[in-house]
């Protein structure tokens, strides 16, 4: 049997020195471990669908700031970053898509937000702003922290992580506010930060705002879990 093949979303296009499209590598070495072949979906493309066609699943990568313009939002606050309309407006076309042909999804950080946003949601646009710091959910641009998190016992994830309470990479100034439509939290923060969210009857989505990523390589670690789930879904969908 072949391997599935899971798309990967990489970051907005570079325009420093030669252009080019990246992405961090452990999206990629996450894919890989649990028997996934990963694919890089660079944005840009005008016809997502034709992506999806051939692919097996997709991994919703972290990175900059959503436009606020496409949630309502108030632009110029000083906090934003690296948005980027060409990202924006594939991005959000892809989960869409997505939804549509119920591709098995994992949405990571940003790629949770673009969910919310895709389904009608909006975003605090700068935690500290909202909850303060008693939980810090990033240290800076260039570095993450943990912290803990607590999953609702119920859910689909806790299922997946087989637990309800577990330590998390953190690395994000962004939440969500007022969820898109369908979606439900199912995991917070000591803050009151949504850190996770699920969609109605349709377990072939996850989504988490922290980083599985940085910690599925770690032995016995959940994270790894969720990309195990996402592969062996859309494994099973390509038979």
């Amino acid at each position: 049997m072949r391997r599935p093949l899971i798309g990967v979303t990489t970051y907005h296009r570079e325009r420093s020195g030669r252009e080019r499209f990246q992405v961090p590598a452990a999206y990629v070495d996450a894919v890989r471990l649990v028997g996934g072949l990963p694919v890089l979906l660079p944005p840009g493309e005008a016809s997502p669908e034709e992506l999806l066609a051939s692919l097996d699943g997709l991994v919703l990568c972290g990175g900059g700031d959503i436009d606020p313009a496409l949630f309502g939002g108030a632009s110029g606050h000083e906090a934003l970053y690296s948005t980027c309309a060409e990202r924006d407006g594939f991005e959000l076309a892809l989960v869409r898509e997505a939804l549509a042909r119920r591709t098995p999804l994992l949405a990571i950080c940003r790629g949770l937000q673009v969910l919310n946003v895709a389904l009608g949601g909006d975003l605090h646009l700068h935690l500290p702003d909202v909850v303060g710091e008693k939980v810090v959910h990033r240290i800076s641009r260039e570095q993450h922290t943990l912290h803990p998190v607590r999953v609702e016992p119920d859910s689909r994830l806790a299922a997946v992580l087989g637990t309800a309470e577990l330590e998390v990479a953190s690395w994000h100034h962004q939440a969500i506010h007022r969820l898109g439509a369908g979606l439900r939290a199912v995991a917070w923060a000591e803050d009151g930060t949504v850190e996770a969210v699920e969609l109605a009857e349709r377990p072939e989505v996850l989504a988490v705002q922290w980083h599985p990523e940085l910690q599925a390589g770690e032995p016995g670690s959940p994270q790894r879990q969720l990309f195990a789930s996402l592969v062996e879904r859309a494994r099973a969908g390509a038979r």
